[in-house]
């Protein structure tokens, strides 16, 4: 009897503790903020209600070209904000996409990390390529012992004579 392996979806592999940041925060602040915490992105939320309503993504590319520009440019005064420079309604999924279309959307799209979010667009969590390539193991096992067993059958004579072996 075969048995099917569950398939993990984005609330099976999501890390709930997320760093979020304010759209309010300044440039500076957003960049040891993430240095900090050594993450490459965040993202960026509105408290309403007690909730964090997800509104946009920010990414260390982002905050570089927003650094680099005012150094070269020696604009804008005053600092610029997050919510100048994220990245406004991000592509994000909800707990029940299974792995395999968010590896789709990672591959197809570039991306290196995908929101979670409920139907209200609250942030519940967030998806790393690497949360889903670690999630996709038990799958490439089971498919490379199905590909064993049909074309190289275990040969019966041998594991019928295993029975006389006799060992000192």
């Amino acid at each position: 009897m075969k048995t099917k392996t569950k398939i993990p979806s984005a609330g099976d592999l999501m890390n709930a503790h997320v760093h979020t940041v304010s759209p309010e925060l300044a440039l500076s602040e957003l960049i040891e903020f993430l240095l900090k915490h050594e993450i490459s992105s965040a993202p960026v939320v509105e408290t309403r209600d007690g909730k964090n309503i997800l509104i946009g993504f920010i990414s260390e590319q982002d905050a570089l070209k927003q650094l680099t520009d005012e150094m070269f440019y020696q604009l804008p005064e005053p600092e610029q904000m997050v919510r100048a420079c994220m990245k406004r309604h991000p592509v994000s999924i909800t707990p029940d996409v299974d792995i395999f279309s968010t590896a789709s959307l990672f591959v197809s799209h570039g991306y290196r990390h995908v929101p979670v979010v409920d139907e209200k667009n609250q942030l519940l969590g967030i998806v790393s390529r690497r949360d889903v390539l670690k999630s996709m193991k038990p799958f490439q096992a089971a498919a490379e012992k199905a590909h064993d067993m049909e074309f190289f059958p275990p040969n019966l004579t041998e594991i019928i004579n295993h029975r006389f072996i006799v060992s000192n």
